[in-house]
């Protein structure tokens, strides 16, 4: 059997920026061992299979280890293979999630953007274990459906973060998102998700689906910039609209190629 692979840089405008995501374009499912081991062997952040059902695209993800139930960077490097590569004839694509519902994809101008469901979160006492593994107390804590968010007080918080990932991977759920204002944009962040098999995840568009309204409550805005601050930098565009979430940014081409099994 041989499975067309693409490899795509989201969220920058250069190769090497960005969140690396692989995704195969399937005219069947596979099975969900295959498809885990396959994401395994890429060793990406999140590996995404797309399958053509009626009008829509049905949608799954995986990270080296484990099915999640959302990714931003995946979907977005899914629907640049669809326009790019598929030819697919309209500037809106609509993906669905068995876990997630109703994604859509729009093409415009200032590149892609990802209309996804607000997630739901509270805000909690900061657990100890994540005081311990992030060597500082936050600001708030929210718990959102799969992760944690910690607010800080400045960037230089979040660029100097060493956290302990043992610790982090204790919490369970997906991972922790941590996040502070932006000198150059309004807010900036970083995500660690040891427990999925992701350290640091480069850039994570489902966590700006926290993001978002925490940040749009707190500055008062409907429209953000924001920076995810990992080695690689990704950049994103922000919209609150109450039950959902607009998140804009570009994509480009790393590698075609062709998996053999």
């Amino acid at each position: 059997m041989k499975i067309k692979l693409y490899q795509i840089d989201a969220f920058t405008e250069q190769v090497f920026g960005g969140n690396p995501a692989a995704v195969c374009i399937l005219d069947e499912w596979l099975s969900d061992t295959l498809m885990q081991q396959i994401a395994g062997e890429n060793n990406l952040a999140e590996t995404a299979f797309v399958v053509k059902s009626a009008e829509n695209f049905e949608i799954r993800w995986f990270t080296p280890t484990v099915e999640v139930d959302l990714c931003g960077h995946a979907t977005l490097a899914a629907a640049h293979v669809l326009f790019h590569y598929y030819n697919y004839p309209t500037n809106l694509i609509n993906f669905y999630s068995t876990r997630s519902g109703l994604l859509r994809v729009t093409k415009g101008s200032d590149g892609l953007t990802l209309d996804f469901p607000t997630d739901t979160f509270e805000e909690v006492d900061t657990p100890e274990v994540l005081v311990r593994a992030f060597g500082k107390r936050p600001e708030k804590a929210f718990k959102g459906k799969t992760d944690y968010l910690l607010l800080y007080t400045a960037q230089q918080d979040i660029e100097a973060m060493q956290p302990d990932l043992g610790l982090v991977a204790t919490v369970g759920g997906r991972g922790v998102i941590v996040s502070a204002p932006g000198i150059e944009v309004d807010f900036v962040s970083r995500f660690f998700a040891p427990q999925a098999g992701i350290d640091e995840d480069p850039v994570t568009g489902s966590a700006h689906t926290t993001l978002t309204p925490v940040w749009s409550e707190k500055l008062g805005k409907k429209v953000l910039s924001a920076q995810q601050l990992s080695k690689r930098r990704g950049s994103l565009k922000c919209e609150f609209l109450g039950d959902r979430v607009k998140i804009t940014g570009k994509a480009v081409t790393y590698l075609v190629g062709e998996i053999e099994i």
